[in-house]
């Protein structure tokens, strides 16, 4: 496999169709970086009266396709590769010309830095990077002109005399009479103003009755509004508010970790330190885990700045996308409020980086390029000279440690807003505290206390929140004569089955209540079975949230009751919704996955019941502990966050362990002491480097041999251990074979160069893929 970074600029190394790997510097030729899966710009040529410089975006061609690419800085080259004029020369014929400049805002010298440090650390080809930048293609061409209609002049002068044999209907008079006033319009606008059809219009434009001419686009996001009040803060907030100005107003880069516990204002704290970047004249970009679930966050901004900010996620629409991302180019958009990904967004004037919940997992991106946006969101903040800050009740273990050897500067707010206490947290042992079977569902998931805690709040006129971290029905299906379980015939992976919504299945007819929740396979559940034949012997086991809101209205008839999980939100405007109904008091009970743990602020709700707080305590992740911890201290913020106390009851196997006990102490900060000596021990993250190299292929002997050839070449030096290769714990993921191995190494050392010296010279074989994950976050 060939290092990344050993780049040759002999003109005999030709790339795929003739082009050149961009290294040669010439004035008729320039380095160009394509949105593939390359590790370095090819050579094209410019054509005569074109002047392009690095950054700007170009249309090249690439065999018979056409790509828009953005040409890179030239490469530096050693003295002894040096080419000569008549080699040159032979370059020159077969190199390709640039096609021709797009109409987009050059690529910021930031951002092109940016692309280069994140294919760096990644292992990730820099043009499989670049992609990320260029997300929107449809962005890069020149956005259509704007045209309005209006009266021509010698309308406006002889009116209807103008011509005698037009035919003037009554329409057409009162599309005339509200044109009389001179203003272009749009054709829209016009027919509605006249209370006539489209038509009408497009016909009087046709006949000359009317005039198209270009206007000025209108404002795709409006400016925040800074003369707007702020909020009033005292203590903690105020201190923290003051000194995130400072921040800003130095322009110097800073990350401040804000710590404050759930429902202490975290979010207004941190908008004003927006203020203050917009008040310089720059961007501000938020990044939040579950975009799709923040239509309280940004009723938050319109309050604070009586306006929405721009949104970048992956439910806008392609006409959304590519005003968003010309808008934030062109530096109309002043705040982005997004998901992971709009930290490649391209940024003219970034002033100011904010990741709110910075602890959350689903900042990682496991796939493709392999990166964690709260980390490059650091770098990036790094690369461009301004402050950064990390918000979050339960930071995580790296941040931190960060903050303890002073890397970070650390906010604290101790209290919640508005006098409201921390709700209190009781163990309920399962062993003791059993549930109990009901007539006609079965066993039953919710134990005695548990239900009679539910049914006490309903009655006093206040909501209640079941949390189960599984979607769907039941985890896991079999037969209750052979044993038989329901699996993926493209993973290792059992079907889940869904009882709460219907879909379509692909020849199997109109609906299906079986899914992977890996690869999306869907199937119907089979009347028989398919091993021994026996007919309705199939049994849901184990409980998902769906089977928790069966109980709940066997149990709670009269409650109004909803079930809040990613699969049965269609989008942020279903979110919204639904917590707007909860807030209007329509829910009073509410039944949810890790959705509902998220930032969300419900006045009347007093209770919150974890059926299964162990869930995520077991299995290969060794931040099992730490998460379950944050998802849990999480879920138990939305209770009592207004005047009314609140009260949190976790369903436990095991209550003295760690985690349970730290919660129900509420002492967090010996918690993950305790955790960050274990790690220490161990010299796991953040005190030692993991990267995961996952090998993978349709065939599995080929993905065996692989793996057994690159053992042989394994580094064995001193500070670093190799685990595996081993079946991935999801040996089987979308019809592919997956084998790990696991680099394990001191802080000191870098896993890249390891990575890159063990694989030097070895090819990869065409059906096989080599996923290379640096500070893996899971290990499935």
């Amino acid at each position: 496999m060939p290092d990344r970074h050993a780049r040759s600029a002999r003109p005999s190394q030709t790339g795929e169709n003739g082009v050149l790997p961009g290294l040669l510097e010439a004035p008729n030729r320039v380095a160009v970086l394509l949105p593939l899966p390359l590790d370095h710009p090819y050579d094209y040529k410019v054509p005569p009266g074109l002047d392009v410089r690095p950054g700007d975006i170009v249309l090249v061609p690439l065999g018979k396709r056409e790509l828009t690419a953005v040409v890179w800085d030239p490469a530096e080259r050693e003295p002894e590769n040096s080419t000569s004029d008549v080699e040159a020369d032979i370059v020159e014929d077969r190199l390709r010309p640039i096609l021709r400049l797009c109409a987009a805002p050059p690529m910021t010298p930031l951002l092109r830095r940016f692309v280069e440090w994140v294919a760096d650390y990644t292992m990730a080809p820099q043009g499989a990077v670049l992609r990320m930048a260029l997300s929107v293609p449809d962005a890069l061409q020149a956005p259509k002109p704007s045209l309005a209609v209006r009266l021509p002049a010698s309308r406006e002068k002889n009116g209807e005399a103008a011509d005698a044999d037009i035919k003037w209907t009554a329409a057409r008079r009162r599309v005339f009479e509200e044109a009389k006033d001179g203003v272009a319009r749009s054709p829209a606008d016009l027919a509605l103003a006249g209370g006539v059809g489209a038509s009408v219009v497009r016909g009087m434009i046709k006949i000359g009755l009317l005039e198209q001419v270009e206007v000025a686009s209108p404002r795709r996001f409006e400016t925040p509004d800074l003369d707007l009040p702020s909020p009033e803060f005292f203590g903690d907030q105020a201190d923290a508010v003051q000194r995130l100005r400072a921040s800003v107003q130095d322009g110097a880069f800073s990350v401040s970790l804000l710590d404050g516990v759930t429902g202490s204002g975290k979010t207004e704290v941190y908008l004003e330190a927006v203020a203050e970047c917009l008040a310089a004249g720059r961007q501000a970009l938020v990044l939040l885990p579950e975009i799709a679930l923040s239509g309280q966050w940004l009723e938050r901004f319109r309050r604070r700045f009586g306006v929405a900010p721009a949104q970048w996620h992956s439910d806008l629409t392609p006409a959304q996308r590519r005003d968003t991302w010309r808008s934030v180019a062109e530096g109309e958009a002043r705040v982005v409020v997004g998901a992971r990904s709009a930290l490649f967004l391209p940024y003219g004037e970034l002033g100011l980086i904010v990741v709110d919940e910075e602890h959350e997992s689903a900042f990682k991106q496991e796939d493709v390029v392999c990166y964690h946006a709260r980390d490059m969101a650091v770098v990036r903040a790094r690369l461009g000279s301004f402050p950064i800050v990390l918000a979050s009740a339960t930071p995580s273990l790296e941040t931190l440690t960060n903050v303890k050897s002073g890397r970070y500067g650390c906010l604290k707010l101790h209290k919640r807003h508005g006098g409201a206490e921390l709700p209190s947290i009781e163990l309920l042992d399962l062993r003791k505290d059993k549930p109990t079977r009901i007539e006609g569902l079965g066993q039953s998931w919710l134990a005695p206390s548990l239900r009679a805690a539910i049914a006490e709040t309903l009655a006093q006129g206040q909501q209640a929140m079941l949390f189960l971290n599984r979607r769907g029905y039941a985890p896991l299906t079999l037969c209750r004569t052979c044993g038989h379980r329901l699996r993926c015939p493209h993973c290792t992976a059992w079907l889940v089955e869904h009882r709460g919504r219907s879909f379509s299945v692909e020849g199997e007819g109109p609906a299906g209540d079986l899914q992977c929740h890996h690869c999306g396979y869907r199937a119907r559940r089979p009347e028989c079975c398919l091993e021994c034949g026996d007919s309705d012997s199939f049994a849901a086991c184990g409980p998902g949230v769906e089977r928790i809101a069966e109980e709940a209205a066997a149990l709670f008839p009269d409650a109004c009751r909803a079930v809040m999980a990613s699969d049965t939100l269609t989008g942020p405007n279903a979110a919204a919704k639904m917590i707007q109904a909860v807030q209007d008091g329509e829910i009073n009970l509410l039944i949810g996955t890790q959705v509902v743990a998220k930032g969300h602020h419900f006045p009347d709700l007093t209770l919150v019941g974890v059926v299964d707080a162990d869930l995520g305590l077991f299995g290969g992740d060794l931040r099992a502990s730490e998460r379950s911890y944050q998802l849990l201290h999480q879920v138990a913020g939305r209770a009592g966050r207004a005047g009314r106390p609140g009260r949190v009851v976790l369903q436990t196997s095991d209550p003295d362990h760690p985690v349970m006990q730290a919660l129900r102490s509420g002492d967090r900060d010996s918690f993950f002491e305790m955790e960050s000596q274990m790690r220490q021990r161990s010299y796991l993250p953040p005190f030692g480097r993991l990267a995961a190299l996952i090998i993978s292929s349709p065939v599995e002997a080929d993905a065996d041999g692989f793996c057994r050839n690159l053992a042989k070449r394994a580094p064995g030096q001193e500070g670093i251990e190799i685990l595996g290769p081993a079946p991935a714990p999801m040996a089987l993921l979308r019809g592919r074979h997956r084998r790990r191995f696991l680099l394990k190494t001191r802080r000191d050392l870098s896993p890249q160069a390891v990575i890159r010296e063990w694989t030097a010279g070895i090819r990869l074989p065409s059906r096989l893929r080599l996923q290379i994950d640096i500070d893996p976050y899971s290990f499935f």
